[in-house]
């Protein structure tokens, strides 16, 4: 399978850059504290007594780690939650609800004014998404995060997210374990989701494809990270130094999920 780097792409409008990497875990503050356990600055999104279900380890630019869990009873809530963000999101969430800890999902990135344009270009080519959804989000400190984010129907498939604003990535952010970006997300994907993924991604620089039985993150590579880390910290998630062998092809990491 051709890494995208190298795939000429003749669809200007699609997005080109990974937004985040999403962890599925199960307990959000154990997550946190393992996270930090293995040198990792971690944000919760939202304040921690409120229930918060999403956490980041930011870096200075480029793509985020975000650590996620599901609210109660999220693996029945598929058709509510089709209702308010759009059709396939439901099946989406519940296959986060019920997979075992690890990669989740891959948001890439699309301008805010350039979203509508972009999903009439994929519904055009075959890969139909759900409607624009504006979220906003309160952090800890009170402020407001805001961006707009659509799935694909097809709930393998990444989604779409614009930039948050304000900008979050904090200009002096570094990390005790040395890790200071995110150089190459390994995206597993199926022949059969290759058109489509292409379709997503274009030519996106910090993406490589591999061909897998099931489409979905397989590896992080992070610059400055000089040793692999413990695995039993990162709660399935495969985070390798930015210079570490590939994932081989038929191993999947402890979190994948192929229902």
């Amino acid at each position: 399978m051709t890494d995208p780097v190298t795939a000429p792409s003749s669809h200007p409008s699609v997005a080109r850059r990974c937004s985040h990497v999403l962890v599925r875990v199960h307990d959000l503050p154990r997550a946190v504290e393992s996270f930090r356990a293995a040198g990792f600055q971690v944000a919760y999104a939202t304040a921690p007594e409120h229930k918060a279900l999403h956490a980041h380890v930011w870096f200075r630019e480029g793509p985020v780690i975000e650590l996620l869990t599901t609210p109660p009873g999220a693996r029945w809530m598929r058709l509510p939650v089709d209702l308010r963000f759009g059709r396939g999101a439901g099946a989406r969430m519940v296959r986060w609800a019920r997979q075992q800890e690890g990669f989740c999902d891959l948001a890439l990135l699309a301008e805010d004014g350039q979203l509508a344009d972009v999903t009439r270009e994929l519904a055009d080519r075959g890969v139909p998404c759900g409607r624009a959804v504006r979220w906003t989000r309160r952090r800890p400190d009170g402020a407001e995060t805001r961006f707009v984010f659509s799935y694909p129907k097809s709930g393998r498939l990444p989604f779409l997210v614009t930039p948050y604003e304000p900008r979050q990535h904090p200009a002096d952010m570094e990390h005790p374990n040395g890790a200071r970006a995110i150089t190459r997300i390994v995206l597993g994907v199926r022949p059969g989701d290759l058109p489509a993924v292409r379709h997503l991604a274009g030519n996106a620089a910090d993406l490589r494809l591999e061909e897998a039985p099931v489409t979905g993150v397989r590896a992080v590579h992070l610059a400055g990270l000089p040793d692999p880390l413990e695995p039993a910290l990162l709660h399935g998630a495969v985070l390798l130094p930015a210079d570490a062998t590939p994932v081989p092809p038929t191993t999947h990491g402890k979190g994948s999920s192929t229902s």
